[in-house]
């Protein structure tokens, strides 16, 4: 019987007809879940693996992400303000706002193109990966998890996954697509951004990151080992994937670095979270806090924050007769009682996310605030939740360094890719970016200061 060459031989050109390479035969002796990326060598005859791209260069200078998902949307009516431009006239939902007028930008007829489905869309919203309620579905990066992949190291944390009345419904996506549970607690994300913790619980969480280390170092040893036997595309793979290991051992060492740092001083309180999902208002409060408290500390530039109104219960609102779920509100029918309560809602939303802007601008650095250097978008995946349409999203987009003041006002009916938004986010955050999920450029009408 002829002796089947061990991995380390030397095996003659690459042709079609090789026995696929298995993943897991490499890994025998390495014992843990990290493995190489899909080589040709690994897959069927014929079959052709996908190209991936390399980390680009971080912002010189701090600029913040945060995005906000209202997952049952706005009463569309009430939202879209009459006219565009910078003479636009306020909706009843936009004069909360009016203040910070200056200080935002709203969109009509935006969407993500093939992002459909109804209720499962909200996964999709800093995504823009289609068809969310298919059976086949596999969500993508997300535009938080893009950046923290870029410059996650210059942060303690780099990012930050938070939701309100929910840990199942995720804004934030890693590059494979796997959901990050959301923390819905504002007090544990305090206990981790500025309590400190004993001495040997310091080392402990060292001796974790070191361990980490020296598993990438292990599994990067024995991919070497492969060099002299794979063809041209595969020794180009394999190097962007030694590129990003090295690139993940370098972020586990910056980790290494924070946790011998102290942790911030601040003067404010551990928040209190409100006990009952009915506090559904207290909770946003908290959490909007937390994230203005978490970007002055600069303990994180992107953050991702999902309003889970569909696992709300009956809202507790002071002086406001709430007597239905909020789901059940969001189905309407156009009924005025349900309406009548609906518009409460909403408008309470403007007046917290008003004051959000109002506390990001009364943070200084340096002759900016911390608005100016902030971009705040907040929307939802439903343009209409009574209907479960998609398509022509409410959008409001602060701060961040953009000429606002605008209402930028694109087709309804064929809308335009929101995805182009997040391009130009990507560019004001130093990061090059030619294209993410559906975009085809950057937003037009939006200009950098």
């Amino acid at each position: 019987m002829k002796k089947t060459p061990s991995v380390s031989s030397s095996y003659g050109p690459f042709i079609a007809t090789r026995r696929p390479l298995d993943r897991r035969r490499f890994l025998q002796g390495a014992g843990v879940a990290l493995s190489l990326p899909f080589l040709n060598t690994m897959l069927p005859t014929f079959a052709r693996a996908a190209e991936t791209s390399s980390p680009l260069a971080p912002a010189a200078r701090p600029r913040r992400v945060l995005g906000i998902c209202n997952n049952l949307g706005l009463l569309s009516w009430n939202f879209f303000p009459e006219g565009s431009g910078r003479d636009y006239k306020p909706s009843p939902y936009l004069e909360p706002l009016m203040e910070y007028r200056s200080d935002f930008t709203v969109f009509s007829g935006v969407s993500h193109p093939n992002v459909d489905g109804g209720h499962p869309a909200d996964v999709a919203f800093l995504t823009a990966a289609p068809h969310p309620a298919s059976s086949s579905f596999r969500n993508t990066i997300s535009l938080d998890q893009f950046i923290g992949e870029r410059i996650g190291i210059l942060t303690r944390f780099p990012s930050l996954t938070l939701a309100v009345n929910t840990r199942a419904r995720s804004l934030s996506c890693t590059g494979t697509g796997v959901a990050i549970p959301p923390e819905e607690k504002a007090a544990e994300v305090f206990k981790q951004l500025f309590l400190q913790g004993t001495p040997a619980q310091v080392e402990k969480q060292i001796r974790k990151l070191d361990t980490g280390r020296s598993i990438l170092d292990a599994v990067a040893g024995q991919a070497k080992d492969l060099q002299a036997d794979l063809g041209a595309e595969d020794r180009d793979r394999l190097d962007q994937y030694f590129t990003s290991v090295r690139d993940l051992e370098h972020r586990l060492q910056a980790s290494r670095g924070w946790e011998q740092k102290p942790k911030p001083v601040v003067t404010a309180p551990a928040p209190v979270d409100p006990a009952s999902p009915a506090q559904y208002m207290g909770k946003v409060k908290v959490m909007y806090d937390l994230a203005r408290l978490s970007f002055e500390t600069d303990s994180t530039r992107a953050i991702t924050l999902m309003l889970d109104s569909v696992a709300t219960p009956v809202l507790e609102i002071p002086n406001v007769p709430i007597n239905e779920g909020y789901h059940n509100l969001s189905h309407h029918g156009k009924a005025d009682d349900k309406l009548t309560q609906l518009k409460a809602i909403d408008l309470l939303h403007m007046k917290l996310l008003a004051d959000l802007f109002k506390d990001l601008k009364g943070v200084r650095e340096g002759e900016e605030s911390l608005l100016d250097r902030t971009m705040v978008l907040y929307g939802s995946n439903f343009g209409d939740a009574n209907k479960h349409v998609t398509t022509n999203m409410p959008m409001i987009f602060a701060g961040g360094g953009f000429k606002h003041g605008q209402h930028l006002v694109f087709d309804t009916t064929y809308n335009y890719p929101l995805p182009n938004l997040f391009v130009s986010m990507l560019h004001r955050m130093g990061i090059e970016a030619d294209k993410f999920a559906s975009s085809t450029g950057t937003m037009r009408g939006l200009e950098m200061t």
